[in-house]
């Protein structure tokens, strides 16, 4: 196994991973934040699904990398240059709704949601972000096993059970007398 393949393998892992673990934290502040400005959340019951999915296509895309040799894909500089691509639309939602973002749905009754940032062009951006990354890694190491099946799952768990209660608790909100 050639010692750069190897490296770009270590490096993907270690930052996928410092990356969900500093995101959980903001979220947990944000989170405390959040209830102490009178949010609710919504859509608990769900949220353990997301770990298991994130969790799953991590080790989905090591295992079946490694079980490849591993090699690059022949494009792996376009998937690479996606994933970038997706980072910088992550942080911008994340920058954008500042202690507002979190991996959970919390909604703050009488505030309207946020309509700057990515926000002004798409209605979830983070959301897009997430699912051009769990396809683009992979691909990096012709993972397609797991790119196809955490994609089809992550839109599955976003399209019909995430996103519909994000709406709904929206569309509450924007229905709530103040805003």
């Amino acid at each position: 196994m050639p010692i750069f393949i190897l490296l770009i393998l270590i490096l993907l892992i270690l930052f996928l991973l410092i990356q969900r673990l500093v995101e959980l934290r903001l979220a947990a502040q944000n989170r405390r934040w959040a209830l102490a400005q009178g949010a609710i959340e919504v859509g608990a019951g769900h949220y353990p699904l997301f770990f298991l999915l994130h969790g799953g296509w991590l080790v989905g895309w090591v295992v079946e990398a490694i079980r490849h040799g591993p090699v690059l894909s022949g494009v792996w500089g376009v998937w690479l240059g996606l994933f970038a691509a997706a980072q910088l639309l992550r942080y911008w939602a994340i920058i954008t709704l500042g202690p507002r973002w979190n991996t959970r749905i919390l909604i703050i009754p009488g505030r309207p949601p946020i309509s700057s940032g990515p926000y002004r062009y798409l209605r979830h951006p983070n959301y897009i972000a997430v699912a051009l990354e769990l396809l683009a890694i992979p691909l990096i190491f012709n993972a397609w096993l797991t790119a196809l099946s955490a994609t089809l799952l992550n839109a599955a768990l976003l399209l019909l059970i995430r996103i519909p209660a994000e709406e709904k608790a929206l569309d509450q909100t924007r229905l709530t007398p103040g805003n």
